[in-house]
C-alpha cells in the first residue's frame, strides 16, 4: 500500500538579523526530517515547544516554503508544483489550526467560512454549496442554523468544529491537525477527540496529529515520531514509544506525564541536550527506529 504522504530529508532554515550591512544568523528549525504516513493512519508528531513540530506541518502544506527536501503527496512531488497545480493539489491536504479564535475570519458568517474552499475551487452552484455547507455542519455535530452566525457568537469547541468542517469541505485525503484541542477546556477536548475518531472511521481519513499532550497521543495515534531540536530522534508504533522508549530524550519526555494514582510521585528523568549528537536513525526493532 502506497503512502498518502512521504516526507524526505525536509529542512527549514529561518534567517534573522539580516540587513544591508549585517550577515545575520540562521536557525535550523527542521533538520533532515523524513517520515511517511499510510492511508487511514493517525501519525503523531510530538516534542516540547520549539522542537519544530508545527514548522514541519506547515512546510508539508507549503504554508511556509521548506529550504530543501521532498514531500511526495500521493506520488507527486508537492514542493515542485507550480502555483496553479499547487492550488489543485491542496484539495487533498488540509489543516485544522490550533487556535479556534484566530483561525476564523470574524467578519464572515460561519456558512461563508465553510463554503469558502468550495468557492475558491469553483465547485458547485450557489445552491449546491449551501447544501454542502449544511451537510458539513451536521457532520461535525453543529445545527445547520449555525451557518447564519458569526464566530464570536460561538464557543471555542463550536469554533473548532467549524474549522474542521471547513477542512473537510474538499474531501481531503490527509488532515494536518496542529494541536487541535490544546486551546479548549478539558471536557470539550474529549468531545472533539471523539469526533475526530468518528470522522476517521466514517470517512477513511488520514491524520498527521501534532501535539504535546502525550496522554492524548497515546490514545489516538497508531505511530509516533518524537522531535528534538528540529530532528527526529525516535519513530515507532505508539505502544512501543510509550512502553519501551529507547532514546534518552523520549524517556525524559515521557517521565513528565502526570500520574493519575493518588500520592504517586512524579520522577522526572533529566536529559542533557548538550549530549545530543547528530546520530542517524537506526532500527532497534521491527518498525522502531531511534537515533542512538
Amino acid at each position: 500500500m502506497s503512502a498518502v504522504v512521504d516526507v524526505r530529508h525536509l529542512v527549514k532554515d529561518f534567517h534573522r538579523g539580516r540587513g544591508l550591512f549585517r550577515r545575520g544568523t540562521t536557525v535550523r528549525a527542521v533538520d533532515d526530517v523524513s517520515f511517511s504516513i499510510q492511508p487511514g493512519e493517525t501519525f503523531g508528531l510530538v516534542g516540547e515547544s520549539g522542537s519544530g513540530k508545527t514548522t514541519t506541518g506547515r512546510c508539508l502544506l507549503r504554508l511556509i516554503e521548506p529550504t530543501s527536501g521532498e514531500v511526495m503527496l500521493q506520488g507527486r512531488d508537492f514542493l515542485s508544483l507550480a502555483p496553479r497545480e499547487l492550488r489543485a493539489a491542496r484539495r487533498h491536504v488540509q489543516i485544522v489550526f490550533q487556535d479556534p479564535y484566530s483561525s476564523l475570519n470574524p467578519r464572515m458568517r460561519v456558512g461563508d467560512i465553510v463554503a469558502e474552499p468550495l468557492v475558491i475551487h469553483g465547485m458547485g452552484s450557489k445552491a449546491e454549496r449551501a447544501g454542502r455547507t449544511r451537510e458539513l455542519l451536521e457532520l461535525v455535530g453543529l445545527d445547520p442554523s449555525t451557518a447564519l452566525r458569526y464566530p464570536h457568537e460561538l464557543s471555542g469547541g463550536q469554533r473548532q468544529r467549524v474549522g474542521l468542517s471547513r477542512a473537510l469541505a474538499l474531501n481531503p485525503s490527509l488532515l494536518v491537525l496542529d494541536e487541535p484541542v490544546s486551546a479548549l477546556d478539558v471536557s470539550v477536548q474529549a468531545q472533539v477527540v471523539n469526533l475526530l475518531l468518528d470522522l476517521q472511521q466514517r470517512l477513511g481519513l488520514t491524520y498527521l496529529f501534532i501535539a504535546h499532550d502525550l496522554r492524548l497521543v497515546r490514545q489516538i495515534c497508531s505511530r509516533v515520531a518524537v522531535m528534538y531540536r528540529g530532528r527526529l530522534v525516535e519513530v515507532a508504533p505508539a505502544e512501543q514509544i510509550f512502553d519501551t522508549p529507547v532514546h534518552g530524550y523520549t524517556r525524559a519526555l515521557l517521565s513528565a506525564i502526570p500520574r493519575l494514582a493518588p500520592g504517586q510521585k512524579l520522577e522526572r528523568i533529566p536529559y542533557d541536550g548538550s549530549m545530543c549528537e547528530r546520530l542517524e536513525l537506526r532500527e532497534v526493532a521491527p518498525g522502531h527506529v531511534a537515533a542512538i
